[in-house]
């Protein structure tokens, strides 16, 4: 647990502030969702499955949330960029975080696990 709290406080404090508060949203979505670190990232997963991950963008220097399964989502704010399977969600660090529109794709995401288009 140690190396995962020093993740968030190893951050920038605008960047620290955003994924502190990604944090508790995810957490609270589900009594399921547990919360680790893996590939040094802070990982998300329902039922021991990886369903999404927070991270900073290398090119826009800005968090976001990473949707492992991505593909099954068409929401306009999520970009696929290379990636095949996953898609992310872009944050700005200085504006309010979209609270609605995080709780909807979070909700989605674990809806895909909890109806077995996802097996668990």
């Amino acid at each position: 647990m140690k190396q995962l709290d020093d993740f968030y406080l190893n951050q920038e404090e605008s960047i620290k502030g955003t994924f502190l508060a990604l944090k508790q949203i995810i957490l609270k979505q589900d009594p399921e969702i547990t919360h680790v670190l893996k590939y040094g990232m802070p990982f998300f997963c329902y039922k021991n499955k990886m369903f999404c991950y927070l991270w900073i963008h290398k090119k826009h220097k800005q968090p976001y949330i990473g949707i492992v399964e991505g593909k099954h989502f068409e929401e306009p704010f999520l970009l696929q960029e290379a990636r095949s399977r996953m898609k992310i969600m872009l944050l700005d660090s200085n504006e309010d975080l979209p609270l609605e529109q995080i709780e909807t794709v979070i909700q989605k995401a674990i809806h895909l696990y909890k109806s077995g288009i996802i097996k668990v």
